[in-house]
């Protein structure tokens, strides 16, 4: 540590003295100060764990299996789809988590996410929903837990078969989008079942007072777009059938997000929500509130996203609401 002089009797020594050594403790600090606020840092992040992440210029998948504190090879092979010579800035990974395991030709420990299905989990890892709920028969495949341990056996001896990636969770779209915002998926969805069961008939909106300012369907690029419901300030989002709250929680792009499960294998989701009204685990009926939905700065609006599915696929909500 710099040593400074003792002042003479002289005030102005004094003050001169005091500031050279202020200045040379200023020097000192910089010297040994980070890097400068214009450089990127990117150092480990392991709380990126079980996250989507997508991919910033410069990236490498080495340096976000680095960030994310998980071995390369795992975070690749939870990524069968990527190429990693070739990624592309915008695309989504997907980061495993510590206790997620992915052994050359398997089975793999998957951690259950929001909206996961056998199906969904099955087509992620280019194997079969019967081989998954084969290698988990204490496991009822229509009560999932987010967060829940499964084994997925892929279909070969080798690594996983390289299939379309999607995100098994709500169908991804920033809070700050507009009604002509893309989710990002890097492949077409599945096509939405040809039937519905008997009782997903007439069901209420999830909002009194709304405005389809995007309907369902898919874009000019060929990507599905959720429902975009717009209404006023202090509405909330209400359940549109009886059901267990599946997941009541934070999801990147998202913002807070509530997803229930209905019976029939059918789940419902409300996005961009503010404040939420129900918990993780909670059994809702008909019409109770779930969410107050929130306000979007860049479309100056309170924008509900409304998402159905059926068995994980994701379905028209007029098909099913009155």
């Amino acid at each position: 540590m710099a040593q400074c002089p003792v002042a003479g009797k002289r005030p102005g020594a004094r003050i001169a003295l005091t500031l050279l050594c202020l200045l040379s403790l200023l020097l000192l600090a910089g010297c040994a100060s980070p890097r400068g606020s214009g450089e990127v840092q990117r150092s480990s992040d392991p709380g990126i764990a079980g996250q989507w992440v997508v991919v910033q210029r410069g990236d490498t998948l080495g340096s976000i299996a680095a960030r994310a504190d998980v071995p390369l090879a795992r975070l690749q092979r939870f990524n069968p789809d990527v190429n990693p010579n070739r990624l592309a800035v915008g695309q989504r990974l997907l980061i495993p988590t510590q206790q997620e395991r992915a052994p050359s030709g398997g089975p793999y420990r998957y951690q259950v996410r929001p909206g996961d299905t056998y199906s969904a989990i099955a087509r992620r890892f280019g194997t079969t929903p019967a081989r998954i709920q084969s290698a988990n028969p204490g496991v009822e495949p229509t009560r999932l837990r987010v967060g829940q341990i499964v084994q997925v056996p892929l279909r070969g001896s080798g690594s996983a078969v390289a299939s379309s990636s999607s995100s098994s969770g709500a169908a991804s779209t920033s809070r700050s989008s507009g009604s002509s915002s893309t989710p990002a998926r890097s492949a077409s969805p599945s096509p939405a079942p040809s039937s519905l069961p008997a009782s997903a008939r007439n069901w209420p909106w999830p909002l009194e007072d709304y405005r389809i300012v995007r309907a369902y369907g898919t874009d000019n690029n060929g990507t599905l777009q959720p429902m975009l419901l717009a209404t006023n300030r202090g509405a909330r989002a209400r359940a549109v059938a009886d059901g267990d709250v599946r997941f009541a929680g934070s999801m990147r792009q998202l913002g807070r997000v509530v997803i229930v499960h209905h019976a029939d294998n059918l789940q419902s989701v409300y996005a961009l929500c503010d404040n939420l009204l129900v918990n993780d685990g909670a059994r809702v009926t008909r019409g109770t509130p779930v969410c107050e939905v929130g306000f979007s700065n860049a479309t100056e609006r309170f924008d509900l996203l409304f998402d159905m599915r059926l068995g994980g696929k994701p379905i028209d909500p007029r098909r099913v609401l009155r």
